[in-house]
């Protein structure tokens, strides 16, 4: 009896030091709490700056401008305070984005940038003024963000480039199957599923890079310092979020689908940070 006691008795203590040294969410009603929605979203202005592209469709058209609308307004519903997007801040002091002042509601007809058609509409739409742009790029001299040359170097030296190419296919026939969906889904829909939180763009969507780790062997990691870079592109975005976000703020973070799962991440570790999902908010019709 005593000694089953005593295995009760050390693992209450084990729990108790579990719970003090996690990182909780915020309680919903601490007036404190800085709620963060991350909102992934398709390149809606075919950039052609992934390493794999989707052709999307104009979505300047009424039909898809009504349909952009209906998610402006959902989006509006969480109150937000402040907006965030994928754009590097020429003033890195105050982190404002230095493109939404020239914002006109003519060129919701004319700009299918997301940072323009989700950010600034709903920014417009609740007079806010506050729009950061919180985005990391590579800096001259220094290695990139994203060293995917490495990766393929290293497996086409290794005869891994077979491996690599299957990796590549299997994302080619996610963005056709999008491609796809496009066509009869509206862009409500197609958030709504980008950010469902156990979908592929949140929870699952880390999937890639972990297939990335096993490229390298020994003192040659290009697949690690790959993933290992990416994170740091991640944490240095949400580190300029860190320097904007005040007590009590409900900012939407507004980014390509692919950055999700580290932001969502990191918004969660975040003591004092509150995630809310996205897809609670979005319409699906």
């Amino acid at each position: 009896m005593q000694i089953r006691m005593t295995r009760l008795l050390a693992l209450a203590v084990m729990l108790a030091i579990a719970a003090c040294t996690s990182a909780p969410s915020p309680a919903p009603s601490d007036p404190n709490a800085i709620e963060v929605m991350i909102l992934g979203t398709f390149h809606m202005d075919n950039p052609g700056a992934d390493l794999n592209n989707i052709k999307v469709d104009p979505v300047t058209t009424p039909t898809k401008q009504a349909e952009l609308q209906r998610v402006a307004d959902a989006l509006a519903r969480f109150k937000p305070t402040a907006i965030a997007v994928e754009r590097v801040a020429a003033d890195q002091a105050s982190m404002l984005d230095h493109r939404y002042p020239e914002f006109k509601p003519a060129n919701l007809l004319t700009e299918g940038d997301e940072r323009v058609q989700l950010g600034y509409r709903l920014a417009a739409q609740l007079r806010l003024d506050r729009v950061y742009g919180i985005d990391e790029q590579d800096h001259d001299g220094e290695i990139s963000y994203f060293p995917y040359e490495l990766v393929d170097t290293w497996a086409t030296a290794h005869g891994r480039a077979n491996d690599l190419q299957s990796m590549s296919s299997g994302i080619q026939k996610q963005l056709a199957d999008f491609e796809t969906r496009q066509k009869t889904d509206s862009i409500g829909r197609l958030l709504s599923s980008y950010n469902a939180p156990d979908g592929l763009m949140s929870e699952g969507g880390n999937g890639f890079y972990m297939s990335i780790m096993k490229f390298g062997a020994g003192a040659e990691q290009p697949g690690a310092i790959l993933n290992g870079r990416w994170y740091t592109r991640n944490a240095v975005i949400f580190s300029k979020l860190l320097q904007v976000a005040h007590p009590g703020d409900r900012i939407i973070v507004i980014y390509g689908a692919g950055h999700s799962y580290w932001l969502r991440h990191l918004v969660k570790q975040m003591p004092g940070f509150k995630l809310v999902e996205a897809a609670d908010y979005l319409p699906t019709n």
